[in-house]
């Protein structure tokens, strides 16, 4: 066993935390991984590019332009992360047998089998998301549209992936997450602002009421306060979302870039978890706006880990990952993303929250002041690189020799 690891392990010892156990808890949290970091947001049905408010900076070389491309590229980052895993797919990554080709609104199961075939050899489960954007007919509103024919359109698009959603669930034998968002709204002010947001609670409800399987399908639904051209007005705000969720008893999913920059989703998980059995979220680093930059360990990524593991229900959340960099190296953007988020709930579950909210309740707000300072200087690194090796994962920055080996041999040459 490593010098440093017995030392942590023997000064986390002290405020009673059990390093040996805390190792083998987190190599069972599954964290969902998001195939579009690959890509930048392209799919593979479709050529239109994304749209909705969703932009993807930079041009580095390498970028996935195949399935075959993607998955290798998805199988690396696996190789470079410790821990459970899931793999999370949109809509628009369909995979066609030559000559053939679906709609949105016509997707079927066997235009993911390919990816079915990916995630069970893995042992992985599968979440989905409806692709309401990266369309002719998602130029504007979708489910919300005032036309008939469009939001019909995007309301057989969301029945179609509740179909595949399940159809994940039986196949991997994993509870699938389908995430729905939509890019709607208006650049300026908008006359009707009750309209849209009628449109589209009437179009979930078309979509809900086709049956599926509650206990392998959890439908949830992502709000967002704004996006590029939809500067005035979001038709799926976080009111909304939130007062739809809950009536009709499907998961919120917040992502902590679609708030205002004063918000924290670290404050709000608490109170989502006392009136929701589940909750979903799609971890990313805003900056000035909902740009997806790649997870840092800062702050508010290390209180989202913080509160999912305080909270004792670790267990009813769903953790994702939603970010998107073309300006570096792809696989390490993933990569690095997906360990620091790994790393934030080490150190969340590496802390005595039991003795921390006895402190709190006590009133012992000098003691609980010094002691959250002085453990961020605790050696969590050692028991993170200890669980690196335990897992087959590279220790500290070796991985990036790997990424870059690959870039050498694999990526420059597409």
């Amino acid at each position: 066993m490593n010098q440093e690891y017995i030392l942590a392990k023997e000064k986390f010892a002290t405020l009673g935390i059990d390093t040996e156990k805390v190792i083998d808890e987190l190599a069972d949290v599954s964290v969902s991984l998001h195939c579009w970091q690959g890509d930048d947001v392209c799919g593979f049905d479709s050529d239109t590019g994304i749209s909705g408010g969703i932009q993807t900076t930079g041009n580095y070389p390498g970028k996935a332009t195949t399935p075959e491309q993607l998955m290798a590229d998805i199988d690396k980052v696996l190789a470079l992360d410790p821990g459970a895993h899931k793999l999370n797919l949109h809509a628009s990554y369909a995979i066609f047998a030559d000559g053939e080709y679906a709609d949105r609104d016509a997707i079927l199961p066997k235009h993911f089998e390919p990816w079915v075939r990916f995630a069970k050899e893995r042992g992985m489960g599968i979440d989905f998301n409806p692709t309401f954007f990266g369309h002719p007919k998602a130029d504007g509103l979708t489910l919300s549209s005032p036309d008939d024919h469009t939001r019909a359109f995007w309301v057989r698009h969301g029945i179609a992936c509740l179909k595949i959603a399940e159809y994940f669930a039986n196949e991997t034998g994993v509870p699938c997450v389908m995430n729905v968002w939509i890019p709607d709204g208006y650049k300026d002010i908008p006359a009707d602002r009750l309209g849209p947001r009628a449109r589209f609670m009437r179009s979930m409800d078309e979509i809900l009421a086709t049956p599926y399987d509650k206990s392998r399908v959890f439908v949830t639904l992502e709000s967002k306060v704004f996006g590029i051209g939809l500067e005035s007005y979001t038709v799926g705000s976080a009111e909304f979302g939130m007062g739809y969720v809950l009536s009709r008893g499907i998961v919120p999913l917040m992502d902590n870039g679609h708030y205002h920059p004063t918000e924290a989703v670290s404050d709000k998980i608490s109170s989502m978890l006392l009136f929701s059995d589940k909750l979903a979220l799609h971890v990313t680093r805003a900056v000035r706006w909902d740009s997806d930059h790649v997870i840092r360990l800062d702050d508010e990524t290390r209180e989202i880990a913080k509160e999912i593991v305080a909270s004792g229900r670790m267990k009813d959340i769903f953790i994702a990952l939603d970010y998107f960099d073309a300006s570096i190296n792809r696989i390490a953007a993933w990569t690095a993303g997906l360990r620091n988020f790994r790393k934030a709930l080490l150190i969340a579950m590496l802390t005595p929250n039991a003795r921390f909210t006895e402190l709190q309740n006590e009133g012992r707000m000098t003691e609980l002041l010094v002691l959250q300072e002085e453990i961020k200087s605790y050696p969590w690194g050692a028991v993170y690189d200890e669980y690196c090796r335990r897992l087959g994962a590279p220790v500290g920055e070796a991985w990036l020799e790997d990424v870059l080996n690959y870039e050498k041999e694999i990526l420059i040459n597409r």
